[in-house]
């Protein structure tokens, strides 16, 4: 065992010494958090709920997350408080079934996000209702008022993206987001027309006929024709958003495959063979980067290094030298981290996966699924005992040693700042106005400004030898990001250092550095 150990720790070193002078200071470190399938918290209480969350954030904040992706709105329902649709049945067991106590789960959920320094991206799906054909819709849901606008394919019912009628409801759902709470992005996954089911065809005949030859495709073109009506949903929730809150970005996270190269005339697909976004979902994501609907794009690259039919390293290189408008994040799925480095089998391909995109220019971070492996399992009250659950052994990657420890002692190792959205404010903030050491705390103040772009969201605190020079470039100074004015130095005070502050925007501007305060 000690010889386990000792192996273990050399690995961690030798990786440790190989980035610890490349781990960038802005880099989007997320996580997805999903509630579809979830049949836990039904049988959970508010504060055991509560209690799950805040040691979930906890957790993430210790692996260096920056932004967590949130699962709000699974099925056209709500995991929040909605006039519009009914209360999600993930939550409480049934759909339409309010929280009791009574409790908002995405507000508790952003304030506590936003208290550790991290983005909150309220991840919604548009078209999906149900999953199977054995679900319970609420009374009130839509579908009853508005049948005409959905369309069953195998065992599932989906909103036909073809109604306009869909396009304006998904818009108000989340104009009602945005207006009431303080989310940092609105986010889609990979799910726009349904999946293929074999030998089964969407039947949107009818909306076709009814609208597409007004719009003005002809009867050839039904393929652009369903890319178009997802392209003006984007394209109509961008308008609204920015609109009401132009600091909020929007983001998709696509299937990984955007287009094979045997399906592209020009030789511009991956050099891949499987489903592809553009051919079978109907989704050209990168044509929504290029129009400026998207403000990041996140490919679900969740195969390994080597896969046949859709490598990890052909795809990630596709992707980056694409270089498409706007920020490029990869979906990374943890249990590939477990696969065998190709030319040394005994690592993992996770310092092969992590050396790419660290080095490719034009990707700027990871979001790693599930994040629930990431983090504590909830504990639950059972019989008048507690006991932890446990996650299945497909959500957990057997390593030889663990993500959590390679993510929080070397890859992930000091906090990171999200890359600027300089397409939407490239304008930094005011630096503090005055900072000073009070009751054994620094405090700043800033001046009030009337540009709500350049409002403070929130504040880096650095942390320096006192005769060391400072140099805001490197993030292993970064000792907090908070929402705070204020900031207590811990530790022992055998030697002393220098503290700095600086203002980051709502976009991730960083203003000039405050003067230093000795501690």
């Amino acid at each position: 065992m000690k010889r386990v150990i000792s192996t273990f720790m050399m690995l961690m070193i030798a990786i440790s010494v190989c980035f610890s002078q490349e781990l960038p200071k802005r880099e989007f470190r997320g996580a997805w958090l999903h509630i579809v399938g979830n049949q836990q918290m039904r049988t959970m209480t508010t504060e055991e709920i509560q209690e799950w969350f805040i040691n979930s954030l906890d957790r993430l904040q210790q692996l260096g997350c920056n932004a967590i992706l949130f699962q709000v709105r699974p099925q056209a329902d709500a995991f929040y408080e909605s006039d519009i649709e009914p209360w999600t049945r993930f939550l409480t067991g049934e759909q339409g079934k309010a929280p009791d106590p009574y409790w908002d789960p995405m507000e508790f959920l952003i304030k506590e996000t936003h208290a550790r320094g991290m983005e909150f991206h309220a991840w919604l799906n548009p078209y999906r209702v149900t999953s199977n054909d054995t679900e319970v819709l609420h009374p009130d849901h839509l579908y009853f008022k508005k049948p005409e606008i959905f369309k069953k394919y195998g065992k599932q019912l989906y909103f036909d993206p073809g109604e306009p009628e869909s396009v304006s409801h998904t818009v108000k759902v989340i104009v009602d987001i945005v207006n009431r709470y303080d989310v940092d992005a609105i986010h889609f996954d990979d799910y726009f027309y349904p999946y293929p089911v074999p030998y089964e065809e969407f039947h949107d005949d009818a909306s076709f006929v009814k609208y597409g030859k007004a719009q003005g495709f002809e009867y050839w073109q039904k393929n652009d024709w369903r890319r178009n009506n997802v392209e003006t949903l984007m394209r109509e929730i961008n308008i609204a958003i920015k609109a009401i809150k132009p600091w909020i970005r929007f983001g998709i996270s696509p299937f990984g495959i955007h287009r094979n190269l045997k399906d592209t005339p020009d030789g511009s697909g991956s050099k891949t063979n499987g489903l592809s976004n553009y051919e079978q979902l109907f989704a050209d994501v990168p044509g929504w980067a290029e129009k400026g609907i998207i403000d990041y794009i996140v490919p679900q690259i969740y195969w390994k290094i080597g896969h046949p039919a859709a490598d990890y390293d052909v795809l990630i290189n596709w992707w980056n030298d694409s270089n498409f408008k706007g920020h490029l994040y990869i979906g990374q799925n943890i249990s590939t981290f477990n696969e065998p480095d190709l030319d040394n089998p005994k690592i993992t391909q996770m310092p092969r996966k992590m050396e790419l995109v660290r080095t490719l220019p034009n990707v700027d971070g990871n979001v790693w699924w599930p994040g629930w492996t990431l983090v504590p399992a909830p504990v639950i009250k059972a019989e008048g005992q507690r006991r932890e659950t446990s996650l299945s052994a497909e959500q957990v990657p057997s390593l030889p040693f663990s993500i959590t420890d390679s993510l929080q002692n070397v890859y992930q190792r000091y906090p990171a700042l999200i890359p600027a959205y300089t397409d939407i404010d490239a304008i930094n903030p005011d630096p503090i106005e005055s900072i000073k050491i009070k009751r054994g705390s620094i405090v700043w103040e800033v001046e009030p400004t009337d540009d709500v772009m350049q409002e403070p969201h929130f504040y880096v605190v650095y942390r320096f030898p006192e005769n060391e020079e400072i140099n805001l470039d490197d993030s292993q100074y970064i000792v907090k990001i908070t929402k705070d004015q204020s900031f207590k130095p811990e530790g022992k005070r055998d030697r002393k250092f220098k503290y700095v502050v600086t203002v980051v925007d709502r976009c991730w501007n960083e203003s000039a550095v405050s003067k230093a305060v000795v501690w």
